[in-house]
């Protein structure tokens, strides 16, 4: 592993931790979309797309370059507006209340900040 990157992971652990724990009610959430509201095909694109985006940065810790590891962390941001849109899809058609729709929501747009404060820093990083 990089020096670079491993030093970058362990300053921010916030972002590996929130993004885990994310990932953690993703799932919490797609158990009770098949057992309570016997909805398979939403349930899916919700668990695939919020539990990629702490699997993608776990992934940027072994990127090949910096290049590489902001790319990573792209793809991230990437996966965490696509779970906005499945968690405003799934409340409007009445799958969740609002309540777990604003709870769900404040969680992903603080992981697309940090994420974009994470790609900020390193793309100075790299401009250096």
């Amino acid at each position: 592993m990089n020096n670079e990157y491993l030093i970058y992971f362990m300053n921010s652990n916030i972002l590996a931790s929130k993004s885990l724990d994310f990932s953690v009610r993703v799932v919490g959430l797609s158990k009770f979309l098949v057992k309570e509201k016997n909805e398979f095909v939403l349930s899916k694109q919700i668990l695939r797309s919020g539990t990629a985006i702490g699997a993608l940065i776990r992934e940027s810790i072994y990127a090949q370059s910096t290049a590489d590891f902001i790319n990573k962390l792209h793809i991230s941001v990437k996966e965490a507006s696509e779970t906005q849109y499945w968690l405003e899809l799934l409340f409007k058609t009445d799958y969740i209340n609002l309540e777990m729709f604003e709870s769900m929501q404040i969680d992903c747009v603080e992981l697309l900040k940090l994420l974009t404060a994470s790609i900020k820093t390193a793309k100075a990083k790299l401009n250096k």
